[in-house]
């Protein structure tokens, strides 16, 4: 009886141990990378180093919980003020590691090269360029071409579809140094261009943004997280300066 008993019960403590395992090292993503070169840009209890477009601080409706910022459209209902979640500092070359997960039929995206001057671009996607975050099977926008998850938005479509369903987390990556461009989802290099050549300003034109000057423009800017008015978190987001 005890042969049976045992054994099982080692098993039980191993998966125990291996899921807390897994959990540590997730919530700890940002003290582990800093030795790399690594800075953390949340420390997944606080807003500190974000603040919304054009103002002094992050708006309510944006909420640092269980590890995550979270985009609670609900408060915003309940008269709680949203808008783009925007980074305190600028970044040119530089690595971009988070995680994202989107409610069904969600849209959000991920939109960096910012330039903050509200009095003269009103959203931040009048400068900067987003990383699609999208449930590819829910929201409409994933019916158009080069607007599904993972996309450079309107610009370039993913080389192959890596993302995971609504509800479920997605590992990003954003690599821009000296105008070469990457874009990674969930390991997977799904974007790959040069920045500011002829081509791309052959791209812009041919864009949504063409009738916006300021578009892809600068060569550095803030990172921002998207409110689209649906629910959507980011955790261990971590930037190193190339």
């Amino acid at each position: 009886m005890k042969s049976f008993i045992l054994p099982a019960l080692a098993v039980t403590a191993l998966l125990a141990c291996q899921s807390f395992k897994n959990t540590t090292s997730m919530e700890n993503t940002g003290t582990a990378t800093a030795k790399q070169g690594w800075t953390p840009l949340f420390d997944g209890k606080t807003t500190a180093g974000w603040h919304t477009y054009g103002k002094n601080q992050a708006s309510s409706a944006w909420k640092a919980e269980d590890g995550a910022l979270h985009l609670d459209p609900a408060a915003k209902k309940q008269g709680a003020e949203g808008g783009d979640l925007v980074t305190d500092e600028e970044y040119d070359n530089f690595h971009l590691k988070l995680e994202w997960k989107i409610a069904p039929n969600g849209n959000s995206g991920i939109i960096f090269f910012v330039k903050e001057d509200p009095s003269q671009f009103h959203q931040t996607y009048n400068t900067g360029l987003e990383m699609q975050v999208l449930d590819n099977n829910g929201h409409p926008d994933a019916k158009i071409h080069k607007h599904r998850a993972g996309d450079l938005y309107d610009l370039i479509a993913s080389s192959k579809e890596t993302v995971k369903p609504a509800g479920e987390w997605n590992k990003a990556e954003i690599v821009s140094k000296n105008g070469k461009l990457d874009l990674y989802l969930n390991g997977t290099k799904i974007v790959s261009t040069t920045l500011w050549d002829d081509n791309w300003k052959k791209m812009v034109a041919g864009s949504k943004f063409a009738s916006m000057p300021g578009f892809g423009t600068f060569k550095s800017g803030k990172i921002a997280l998207q409110d689209h008015g649906d629910e959507v978190w980011y955790r261990n987001i971590v930037i190193k300066k190339l």
